[in-house]
């Protein structure tokens, strides 16, 4: 009999405080979505539960340290959730009435108008500097993991891609990498016209024997090749939509730059088809 008592206490008690841990995370969790902290929550379903209470009292129930129970008080009243009476020359705190949250959420919702009034004053503001403005961005790369970003995010490209290059991308990106990328080349079949240095031209070769690559990498791709003393490429700078993207590999420096604008990119487009018309056309491997 006193087994069945027992297994009967204890399981009244876990049908009493299963639905108080299922409201305490609850109620944190809200609390949580109003940007009080775990305590405040705590604190307040003590004082739900057991009434009206000292700071020394609710600290016990709610488990939350005495001074930080102390540096919380103001929060919650700030929040409206609380209530202190005298009692006898000592402080009793009680809890108000939950309805209380609706002047919080309404602050809050006050504040979210507020900051999305002044975004437009904002955005005004940024857009007096031309590297915030929507019609400009500028993106900086370092390293050998930088230049593959900024050969992947030419794949993305709408418009043919446009280059003048004068070091292979594969002796600093590796040949794996260059394989994948020119498969996705093809399998999008964006159009590339290059316009080559003889520097390019001579290391490119090397590398196609080097790797045993026997084959074209890009077989659509058109290319020309200019000299030095006609047009001198020392880098590689390519140009896509509304990019111009600029590269610098050589000396153990690595390094790249995408400029994002459409002006930009019309002018350095027509850089490109002038010097394509004084470059000799030329077959060779990418």
């Amino acid at each position: 009999m006193q087994k069945l008592h027992n297994s009967y206490f204890i399981a009244s008690s876990a049908s009493i405080l299963l639905p108080m841990l299922i409201d305490t995370a609850a109620v944190r969790l809200y609390f949580a979505k109003l940007s009080l902290e775990p305590e405040i929550a705590d604190i307040y379903l003590a004082l739900h539960i057991h009434g009206p209470q000292t700071i020394s009292e609710l600290s016990r129930s709610s488990k939350v340290e005495r001074t930080r129970v102390y540096r919380l008080i103001d929060k919650l009243l700030e929040s409206n959730l609380i209530e202190v009476e005298t009692h006898y020359k000592r402080g009793v705190i009680k809890a108000a009435p939950i309805t209380n949250l609706h002047i919080l959420i309404t602050q809050k919702e006050q504040e979210a108008k507020s900051l999305h009034d002044e975004l437009g004053l904002i955005e005004r503001v940024l857009a007096r500097n031309s590297l915030s403005s929507p019609a400009t961005r500028v993106q900086f790369y370092h390293g050998a993991p930088g230049i593959r970003q900024m050969q992947w995010n030419q794949l993305g490209a709408k418009t043919e891609l446009l280059t003048f290059i004068h070091e292979p991308i594969g002796d600093t990106l590796g040949k794996a990498f260059t394989l994948r990328w020119t498969e996705a080349i093809n399998e999008r079949r964006l159009h590339l016209r290059m316009i080559k240095s003889p520097h390019f031209q001579e290391v490119n070769e090397r590398w196609y024997k080097d790797n045993k690559v026997t084959r074209e990498l890009i077989p659509s791709h058109e290319s020309r090749l200019i000299e030095p003393d006609a047009f001198n490429i020392t880098s590689n700078m390519d140009i896509w939509d509304n990019v111009v993207a600029y590269y610098n590999w050589k000396d153990g420096e690595v390094f790249g730059i995408e400029v994002y604008n459409k002006d930009i990119a019309s002018m350095q487009r027509q850089l490109f088809e002038l010097i394509w018309t004084q470059a000799k056309p030329s077959k060779s491997q990418i």
